[in-house]
Parts: structure tokens; C-alpha cells; sequence
């Protein structure tokens, strides 16, 4: 297990404080330094908890959650998909506690005047991990319609398409929710405009999931619909046979019994005219077929 790391860069009019993979200790010794509120430190350790904002006279509390860089390929649960940061933050301090590592904690610049710039930052941050993910999950629908009408579309499993839907509609809520917390924000007049890029940007990828999680749906439609149509086909395929076969096999079957008393065994062409009824019973069927457009 990675060890607790805490860093702490002192700004010229406040203090930010960085606590990666942070365990109870480090957790209580920050809240008893800071007068944090103790169940706000335990959400802020709960691995899967949801965005959230909750306002305290002398600080706001707020949790939201970046999309993971390294998604499995069968991920279908919030922890799975996402990882969280949880900010406290005032006039003269923010602290910011995550359990996985974000490579954009690490581009914060030292030019920041407020905590609120630096809050500002990190959550326009946040956001823009989920414009990776809509781009793939995008590519993926255009790959596997290619597949679908273009190729075989056997080479498709309904795994995959479960899984790409699943994704999508998981992080859709998400996304939704990270809207409503930002929402709830209350920022200065300075930072009102970045505040409402932030929305802006999150009100795009709303809209682009709607419309993957749609084409995800008509995909999955598309793909039953195909391997229906295929099993139609074969059972019409089996019924075309059916019928050519059976009123044949009939005739077989009745000259087929060892019965003494059959005229018809004893003519001299009664085998070639057995052969040729059951031509004009076969082309007649088959005509007929072509007449209905059946064939």
C-alpha cells in the first residue's frame, strides 16, 4: 500500500495542503489543526461517495470526482470509473484529499491569489477527464457499426455492447450530478466567468453522453435486430427445404411400404413415373415460391 504523502505550498496570502492516500492519523490531526468537521473527514475517506457541496461558517466543504485515467474494460461501477477529491477550502487555505494520484495536481502554478483560483482550476480540470472517455466511448460506437453492417457481425459479443452502454449511462449520471453540485457553488465576481465556463464545458458533455448513450441504445437495438433477421433467415432457409421435402418424402414413404397388394410395384415405368410426379410436385413448388417472391 502506497504510503500517506502531505505537501503543503505556502502561497502569498494562504496556504494549499496536498494529502494523497491519507489515513485516519493524518486525517485527524488536519481536522483538529483546522476545526474540521469529523464527518465531513469521514466522506472525504469514503472511497465511493458522490459529489457533494456543504457549506460551514468558517469553510465549504465539496466532493467531486475525476474520471479515472486507466479504466478497465469491464468497469460498470462509480469507484471504478472515477476518483474523488474532497476540498475544504476558505479566504486563507484549501486542502485537497484524494486517494489516487491526478497528473493536473502537479501543473498548479505558484501566480494563484486565491484559494477560489485554485479551486476554480482544479475542478475545470476534473471536468476535462471526461472528454478522453466520451471520445473513446464515441470511436468505439462508429467501430462496431462498421462491424455490424459492414462486416460480420458475429465478430461483436453482446458483452461488449453491455459493457460500452453501461459506461455511458453510468457516467451520464455522474456527470449530472457533478453538475448540480457546481450549481450550488458560490463563487466571487472575479471568478463568476470561470465558474460559468465550468458549466458551460459540463452542459457540452452532458449533452455528447446523451447522444453516445442513445447511439449506444440504437446500437444494441441494431445488433438484436441483426441477429434476429440471421435466425430468420435460417429458419426460412430450413422451411424452403421443408417444403420441397416433405410432400417427396410422402410419396416415398407410401411406395416405400412392403405391402404385397400395390399395383403400381408392378408396372413396368412405375419407377420412372414415381420419379417424374415428384419432378412437377418439386417444380411446381418451386415456381410457386418465385411467384410469392419467396425466393
Amino acid at each position: 500500500m502506497t504510503p500517506p504523502t502531505l505537501t503543503k505550498i505556502q502561497f502569498d496570502n494562504f496556504v494549499w495542503i496536498d494529502i494523497c492516500q491519507p489515513n485516519k492519523e493524518n486525517l485527524d490531526k488536519i481536522a483538529q489543526e483546522y476545526q474540521l468537521d469529523y464527518f465531513q473527514i469521514k466522506d472525504s475517506l469514503e472511497r465511493g461517495h458522490l459529489p457533494k457541496f456543504e457549506k460551514q461558517p468558517n469553510y465549504n466543504f465539496l466532493i467531486l470526482r475525476a474520471f479515472t485515467p486507466r479504466m478497465a474494460s469491464k468497469a460498470t461501477t462509480i469507484n471504478e470509473l472515477s476518483h474523488k477529491i474532497a476540498f475544504f477550502y476558505n479566504g486563507h487555505k484549501i486542502i485537497t484529499i484524494h486517494r489516487s494520484p491526478f497528473a493536473f495536481l502537479e501543473t498548479v502554478k505558484k501566480d494563484h491569489k486565491t484559494p477560489e483560483e485554485i479551486l476554480i482550476y482544479l475542478i475545470h480540470k476534473m471536468v476535462e477527464t471526461y472528454q478522453v472517455p466520451l471520445n473513446d466511448l464515441d470511436e468505439k460506437i462508429i467501430q462496431i457499426e462498421k462491424t455490424i453492417f459492414l462486416q460480420d457481425y458475429s465478430k461483436i459479443s453482446l458483452e461488449e455492447l453491455y459493457f460500452l452502454k453501461a459506461q455511458t449511462r453510468i457516467t451520464k449520471k455522474l456527470l449530472q450530478i457533478f453538475q448540480n453540485v457546481i450549481h450550488q457553488l458560490e463563487v466571487s465576481e472575479s471568478s463568476k466567468t470561470a465558474l460559468q465556463d465550468i458549466k458551460d464545458k459540463l452542459l457540452s458533455l452532458l449533452l455528447n453522453y446523451d447522444e453516445v448513450l442513445e447511439n449506444a441504445n440504437n446500437l444494441l437495438n441494431t445488433y438484436l435486430s441483426v441477429n434476429a433477421q440471421k435466425s430468420n433467415d435460417v429458419m426460412k432457409l430450413l422451411t424452403i427445404f421443408s417444403a420441397f421435402f416433405l410432400p417427396l418424402t410422402f410419396i416415398a414413404g407410401i411406395y416405400g411400404m412392403n405391402f404385397e397388394n400395390m399395383p403400381e410395384l408392378q408396372w413396368p415405368l412405375g419407377y420412372f413415373m414415381t420419379l417424374g410426379v415428384m419432378v412437377v410436385i418439386a417444380l411446381v413448388i418451386y415456381f410457386w415460391f418465385k411467384r410469392k417472391r419467396i425466393l
